[in-house]
């Protein structure tokens, strides 16, 4: 998305500003030049962009810092990128690399704040990433690796609790040696409606009766005195 947008506005910018001095260039040819530029600011940024995601994933952090280094990186490989572009025989341009990268650097006043407002208003439309849950029980075997959003339940059996999750879009469901109280103060997003029971609310379906509600591919007791839990949903 942000390679399309820099890559049109690198094409208006050429189209309307002309900032090579060719007499006997007509606006036909002028299309055409942006459309070279606008492609070579988008693969240059796709390849800044693929190897900004491997780094992320080499070092798993990302802050203003690399984000710094990032637009440098690019705006260097787009001053030499379109340094040779206008060296070659389609413009064959006059200018030096030095005057060329003065040139490139004042485009960038405009260019630079168009990429990092674009970045930042992308970022906002990520989803943010879900972390596992890490479950432990009592005993050392009794993990539980689930992400919240796929917890359904949590039920008292004895000593234990059972815990219901979904896997792969199928209930399931782990006996963990714990207590309620303790595993509420684990994930506190859970919402108590039994004495017995904790449910995660977005898995709160419909009420089935006075005493019973549906969940995601299960059904669960409630008790009056947690009724007020469940209508606050």
């Amino acid at each position: 998305m942000i390679g399309v947008f820099i890559g049109i506005w690198m094409f208006c910018f050429v189209y309307f500003i002309k900032p090579f001095e060719i007499e006997f260039f007509s606006n036909t040819n002028w299309v055409g030049l942006g459309i070279g530029f606008s492609f070579l600011t988008f693969l240059c940024y796709g390849i800044v962009a693929v190897i900004q995601n491997r780094v992320y994933k080499k070092i798993l952090r990302w802050n203003v810092f690399f984000e710094i280094i990032t637009i440098l990186c690019l705006c260097l490989i787009l001053n030499i990128v379109f340094y040779k572009y206008s060296k070659s025989s389609i413009i064959n341009s006059v200018y030096n690399f030095s005057f060329f990268s003065f040139l490139f650097a004042k485009t960038s006043i405009v260019l630079v704040p168009l990429l990092i407002f674009s970045r930042l208003y992308v970022v906002r439309l990520i989803p943010p990433k879900e972390i596992l849950l890490t479950i432990r029980g009592d005993n050392k075997l009794d993990i539980l690796k689930v992400y919240p959003s796929d917890l359904v339940s949590a039920s008292s059996s004895q000593n234990y609790v059972e815990i219901f999750y979904l896997d792969n879009g199928e209930l399931s469901s782990k006996l963990i040696r714990s207590s309620l109280k303790k595993l509420h103060q684990e994930i506190p997003f859970l919402v108590q409606v039994h004495r017995s029971h904790f449910i995660n609310p977005t898995h709160f379906k419909s009420w089935k009766n006075q005493n019973t509600i549906f969940l995601t591919q299960m059904e669960v007791s409630v008790s009056k005195n947690y009724k007020d839990s469940i209508l606050a949903l």
